[in-house]
């Protein structure tokens, strides 16, 4: 990233100033911390009464795709609702949806795939060593980006903001936006003391595999991962989703599906199907990660009812059963992929409604892991 932020244009840096001076108390009030200490247990609802998935799924009132097995053996396999409530298009394994967040499964495997290719040394190098200017780059390493360990505050808010007052803004601008809310407003803590979610991790490190592999992130991850997997269709996502294939999303029962994409670069910018996140979900599974990849992607000794940042992937601990997942939320739809080693249990959660408080998949997860997987 040495090279693409000497290319930027200096004339852009008073425009991103301005946007972060204007919308600095946008993120403030909106920024989340998430703490690896902290319990998920009051996030529960203790009226579910428990039978089957299908059953959880139906009682909370999922609309979406659901795939859950176990030992082999599919718990649930089937769409819920419709996938467009004008056209009657059903829910379907091969229907599109945004997936979010869970892009950030594939941005870490990049990474990995970088360093597997030599292109990285070590999850332990700096920014500094990409770019010599990024502000406090000696002090983060690509393992803290991926663990959201860096203190980088998160962009989000404050692009989105600028976007709803008409201005446009690729990767390389935002990466600008992030480096001048480093300068304003400094890290939020010191790199490795604390942990944060924060997206700007992600488009960073997605932009590293543009640099290094030098071809776009999307054509990296094209070649290394769906060619190999067959994963046909996973793609970039688009503004506005095109309803022959992809699920409308709804808020509260209102089409809220067209979002600026490019916004989420890296972080959350990918489309695909329930055949697709089951493909990926169970290369990780299995083979794709060696076991030493696996040691270093994946937190180790989660106490239980407890949840932690590895790389790229959650672990939540309950009791002896260890989840590895992660979810996924932008306007229209929320997302999650995941496995349980312990019962050969894969779970993928496609939905085209709208959960802004993610209490839908807590609540599945933690239904599954105290009732199903215990």
């Amino acid at each position: 990233m040495k090279s693409l932020n000497q290319t930027l244009k200096k004339e852009k840096t008073f425009l991103k100033r301005r946007i972060v001076n204007r919308f600095i108390i946008v993120l403030s009030l909106c920024m989340l911390t998430f703490m690896s200490s902290c319990s998920n247990d009051d996030d529960i609802s203790s009226t579910i009464n428990y039978s089957t998935v299908e059953n959880l799924l139906n009682s909370i009132d999922f609309k979406g795709y659901a795939i859950v097995t176990k030992n082999g053996n599919d718990l649930v396999r089937k769409g819920f609702g419709l996938a467009n409530n004008s056209t009657a298009m059903p829910q379907g394994y091969d229907v599109a949806y945004r997936i979010g967040s869970v892009t950030k499964t594939l941005t870490a495997a990049a990474i990995m795939q970088l360093k597997r290719d030599g292109l990285i040394s070590s999850l332990n190098q700096t920014l500094s060593e990409f770019d010599t200017e990024f502000p406090n780059g000696n002090e983060i390493t690509i393992a803290q980006l991926l663990s959201h360990q860096s203190g980088i505050p998160d962009y989000q808010f404050v692009v989105e903001e600028a976007y709803n007052q008409g201005e446009t803004l690729d990767e390389e601008d935002i990466y600008e936006v992030i480096i001048a809310l480093i300068l304003e407003t400094g890290l939020n803590f010191s790199p490795g003391s604390n942990k944060q979610y924060s997206n700007s991790n992600f488009l960073i490190a997605a932009l590293l595999v543009q640099e290094l592999a030098q071809m776009s992130y999307h054509d990296y991850i094209q070649q290394n991962i769906f060619n190999s997997l067959l994963m046909t269709d996973t793609n970039k996502g688009t503004s506005v989703i095109d309803v022959n294939t992809h699920a409308q999303g709804y808020n509260n029962g209102s089409v809220n599906s067209t979002y600026p994409i490019n916004i989420a670069f890296g972080a959350g910018d990918f489309s695909s199907t329930p055949k697709d996140m089951e493909t990926w979900t169970n290369a990780v599974k299995t083979n794709w990660f060696t076991d030493t990849e696996k040691a270093e992607i994946f937190a180790q000794n989660v106490p239980s009812g407890y949840v932690d940042f590895g790389l790229g992937w959650f672990t939540t601990q309950e009791g002896n059963t260890t989840l590895y997942w992660h979810g996924g939320d932008i306007d229209g739809y929320w997302s999650m992929i995941g496995f349980i080693p312990e019962y050969e249990a894969t779970i993928v959660l496609l939905s085209n409604q709208q959960d802004d408080t993610g209490l839908q998949r807590n609540t599945i997860i933690e239904q599954l892991l105290i009732n199903e997987f215990k």
